[in-house]
């Protein structure tokens, strides 16, 4: 990482870090304060499902101002959601405040994830995108680990108020380190369209260059093969862990710290090992598949351990080859309403790959959908691997 860039970076992990601790956080309050788990469920649908539909939004939005300024602006009214979260929960009870505290977060940070895409597109543009694409995972990722550690520990002394104040500080904090970034000067303003669209005709415009733009229609059925099987992973693990084999709790916490080591090999390895774009995304999609066998197909532990690694680890690789694949192919004046739409279809998957789960998988046994949903993302990849 470049000296000059590390206030980027460091606030990136303080915005993401606040982030984790607010989504491991809000649906377990919810559990306490209830005592029922369905709660639970519905704070996370609810977190969730804006963050899917608000992508094109989103990315219409980054094509029209200023990245930085709707990056800076995520985060601080994110901060703001959290003390009138807090507020209205003290002031008048129930869990609707906290619920809806979930879903404001999670439409403001698909906001800020694609404001940071325009910005690493365009503030880097005189270096290897795959490597500044690996830092930003990098730092990411750190947020993502140390953030439930950091809410557990410190619901254990505090009150889950104080560990969302703590949060709000976070989002301040990260938008001061921020300014001090000297990268903003370097910012290339994208060219404008010939002439400005409707909202709605901007998002007709993304969904035909995803089907014209050469590339782009058969990267979106590969992200949803993959997410097939990440989406598979996540809906089982705890349940073929601690039920299937029969491991305690402790057993499958260490497996999630090693699925976040894993990511964190790859994405160095990805960030300091040139490869071809091609050779990068058919890698990681072949481990992940080879992963997605190993979780249905084996009948030990270690042996699911193994597939789990390759899944958590080789999916951030496979997310930096997409990245880079719209980064060279998408226009510039239409990146953030194409980006958008994208995204979008690109995780549609992974909510049905749970229904997959709940449609077919039996009692704590989901082998057989897993080997099912692995020869899926095989034939899939078989058809858009087969020429590029």
């Amino acid at each position: 990482m470049l000296v000059r860039d590390r206030a980027f970076f460091t606030s990136l992990f303080l915005t993401v870090l606040a982030d984790q601790i607010l989504l491991f956080l809000v649906p377990l309050v919810i559990f306490q304060i209830t005592g029922n788990v369905a709660w639970s469920g519905l704070a996370f649908f609810f977190e969730t499902l804006p963050r899917y539909l608000t992508f094109p939004v989103a990315g219409i939005l980054c094509d029209r101002m200023s990245p930085i300024l709707l990056l800076r602006i995520s985060r601080m009214l994110r901060a703001v959601a959290c003390v009138a979260g807090i507020t209205g929960q003290i002031v008048f009870g129930g869990v609707w405040w906290l619920i809806g505290l979930s879903a404001v977060v999670g439409i403001l940070t698909t906001q800020g994830m694609l404001a940071l895409e325009m910005v690493l597109v365009r503030a880097f543009s005189d270096q290897r995108f795959e490597k500044v694409a690996s830092y930003g995972q990098l730092a990411s990722q750190m947020g993502v680990v140390l953030g439930p550690l950091t809410a557990a520990y410190l619901m254990a002394f505090w009150p889950w108020e104080a560990v969302v104040v703590l949060a709000t500080v976070l989002f301040l904090l990260a938008d001061l380190v921020f300014l001090l970034w000297p990268g903003q000067a370097r910012m290339k303003t994208a060219p404008q369209t010939a002439r400005p669209r409707h909202p709605v005709g901007d998002l007709k415009h993304a969904l035909v260059l995803v089907w014209r733009l050469p590339g782009l229609a058969r990267a979106i059925v590969q992200a949803a093969g993959v997410n097939l099987i990440v989406g598979a992973t996540l809906a089982t693990a705890a349940a073929m862990m601690t039920g299937y084999f029969a491991q305690s709790e402790q057993v499958y916490a260490w497996l999630q710290v090693g699925g976040a080591l894993a990511t964190l090999g790859v994405l160095s390895l990805t960030a300091h090992v040139s490869l071809g774009l091609t050779t990068l995304g058919l890698t990681a999609y072949m481990l992940i598949c080879i992963g997605a066998v190993l979780t249905g197909a084996g009948g030990h532990p270690l042996v699911y351990a193994a597939g789990f690694l390759l899944i958590a680890g080789f999916d951030k690789m496979f997310n930096i080859y997409v990245r880079t694949l719209r980064k060279e192919i998408i226009p510039p004046e239409e990146f953030g309403k194409t980006t958008g739409v994208i995204i979008c279809l690109n995780n549609l998957s992974q909510p049905l790959a749970g229904l997959v789960v709940a449609l077919f998988a039996a009692g704590d046994d989901a082998r057989s959908v897993l080997l099912g949903l692995a020869v899926v993302m095989a034939l899939l990849g078989a058809v858009t691997w087969r020429r590029r």
